[in-house]
């Protein structure tokens, strides 16, 4: 199911003997558009201290009650390696992280999540290659804050078109499938859906998302009503809209949606 972002906040994490705190925000990979972690204020549990936790780690979500279960003890994360979560996370770090809790680094292989799709697999994984000095492994930026990325310009084919709002994810492979998009500046009251790889370059420094999309084709765009949820076959009519090939689809046609079968009385 596909999810926003914000509506995650404030989700309560829960380990194996207690409560650990409250999500405040994310960690999104900057190369591969996906949730690499939750940022957990602890409270007064920790001295204050905010945690990473990944959902490698998950045992279950309780949606409807907005916990999620882990499958770690309070220790366990209390003694977690610390940083400053509100700087750009390095890969260092990264390893640094899944090394203490024995999981498998997944950039170490062409999966999403290792050589699979999903954060789960990597718990229950055998493997860990994970290189015994650390030191050497590159320190480039590779984990930003999803709440900095908030509030990015947006920059379209022949002009500026809004800012980034929120994220919409899926909640099983953690992979954001778009940016909404906010385009009050010029278009009062409309908020767009667009998928991160229809995005150009990004400057980070700058802070702007630019993207392949005319503001005709935006303002044009699908509806999109942020209180329901993102149905397929909404997805559907922005891919046709857009000319873009779905993601669920098999890569060799374009999206071709049929309207709903019309059920009697």
């Amino acid at each position: 199911m596909l999810r926003s972002l914000k509506d995650l906040e404030q989700y309560t994490v829960c380990a194996t003997d207690g409560d650990v705190g409250n999500v405040v925000n994310f960690l999104l990979d900057d190369e591969r558009w996906v949730i690499r972690y939750l940022v957990v204020n602890t409270g007064g549990l920790f001295e204050g201290r905010h945690v990473l936790i990944s959902p490698i780690s998950f045992r279950e979500v309780e949606w409807s009650n907005q916990r999620f279960h882990l499958a770690l003890t309070v220790d366990k994360i209390k003694d977690s390696p610390s940083v400053d979560v509100d700087k750009p996370v390095s890969r260092q770090h990264d390893r640094e992280y899944h090394r203490y809790y024995g999981y498998p680094y997944y950039g170490d292989y062409s999966g999403l999540w290792g050589t699979g799709s999903y954060p789960g697999l990597l718990a229950v994984s055998d493997s860990n290659d994970l290189p015994l000095d650390l030191a050497e492994a590159p320190a480039d930026v590779h984990l930003r804050s999803a709440k900095e990325v908030r509030g990015y310009h947006i920059q379209g084919s022949d002009d500026t078109i809004g800012h980034v709002h929120d994220f919409i994810v899926d909640d099983s492979t953690w992979m954001i499938r778009y940016l909404v998009i906010d385009t009050s500046n010029w278009w009062v009251g409309k908020k767009v859906l667009v998928a991160p790889s229809w995005a150009g370059n990004i400057s980070w420094e700058e802070k702007v998302v630019n993207i392949n999309l005319s503001r005709k084709a935006i303002k044009d765009c699908p509806e999109w009503n942020p209180t329901a949820a993102v149905s397929r076959e909404y997805e559907g009519r922005l891919h046709n809209h857009y000319g873009r090939v779905a993601y669920w689809d098999d890569g060799e046609r374009r999206v071709r949606v049929s309207p709903p079968p019309q059920h009697p009385g």
